[in-house]
This record gives C-alpha cells, structure tokens and sequence, in this order.
C-alpha cells in the first residue's frame, strides 16, 4: 500500500461543532494550520468561526496532510505545529519515509520529543531502493570478502528474504534497520 504523499505546507482541519452537527448541520470551514502560530491561534481561529456558539464543543470533521496520530475526531495533539514545522525541514523523500516509519507502529507522533522522534529515525532508516533485491546487491557489493565470480552467482532474492526476515524492513521502497 502507497503511503499518501502529505504536503506539511498544506496541512489543514475541517472544523464543525457538536451542537451544529447533532442539529443536523455539518457548518463549519477548512483552517489551513500554516496560517497559525500555534495551537492556542488555531483554537482561537475556532472559536471565532463558532462564535454563535457559547461553549462549542470543535468537530474536526475532515483533516488533509496531517500525519496519522496527530488529529482525531475532537482533538489535535499539543505538538501538532512542533511535529508540523519538524517535518516539514525534512527532504521530501525523507517526510515519506520518516511517515511510514511512524506509521508502522516505531513512534508515536503526538508523544515524546520530536527531535528525538526525528534523531531515531535517522538512525532507522537506510535509504530508499527500486526493490529489496536492490539493496541485497547493495550490501552484497560492499563485501571485499566475495570475487566477482561467486557475486555473479549469487541468489540475491533469497538473500533478500533473509535480510528482511530479521534485520530489515522496507515499504514503498524505503528500507529501515528492525
């Protein structure tokens, strides 16, 4: 399964309300997080959408280019700018792979330090190939011990399955340390 491309600079919230919603409207509109300071601007930005409202209870209905495990229904992580802006200094082939990382259970995004988060992921991963028969050549190649002769005959698909039956795991291409 392809990861979803996440554009951070795009990150944006769906925001309704309980009462509306429960009344039978789903009224409310997109708030693109870039146009926030921090969390406290967002809510503000919420409260001043919902304004009708004495204590509005926020709906966030629909979320587009935020990270898994930073939104839910009616809540958005206290680091969700930190996380954001964090990621968002990552190349573009690392926010991809820093994601499916995340997302396959190594972090939680809306816990712990974030620079942490970021340092054991470099740490993790590898690099990006075509295939993990790519990088069993790869690893393979950097062996002095093996001649080119026995390197041609060498069953780089079963060594595969081997390395990422323990050491390694890939998806999307992107290889990480287990």
């Amino acid at each position: 399964m392809a990861t979803k491309q996440i554009n951070i600079t795009e990150a944006s919230v769906y925001v309704g309300t309980y009462a509306k919603y429960n009344d039978g409207s789903i009224f409310g509109n997109w708030l693109k997080l870039s146009d926030y300071a921090d969390r406290e601007e967002f809510y503000n930005a919420c409260a001043e959408l919902h304004s009708d409202e004495e204590d509005p209870e926020y709906m966030f209905q629909d979320y587009e280019h935020i990270p898994k495990g930073l939104i839910g229904e009616s809540w958005i992580s206290e680091n969700v700018f930190e996380v954001l802006e964090a990621i968002g200094n990552l190349s573009d082939n690392n926010q991809e792979a820093f994601l499916i990382w995340c997302n396959n259970g190594h972090a939680v995004l809306s816990e712990g330090d974030i620079t942490d988060l970021i340092s054991d992921f470099e740490c993790a991963y590898i690099a990006h190939y075509d295939s993990d028969e790519d990088f069993a050549r790869e690893l393979i190649g950097e062996r002095a011990d093996l001649n080119d002769f026995a390197k041609q005959y060498f069953d780089y698909d079963a060594y595969a399955n081997d390395l990422f039956c323990g050491d390694y795991w890939s998806e999307d291409g992107h290889v990480f340390y287990n």
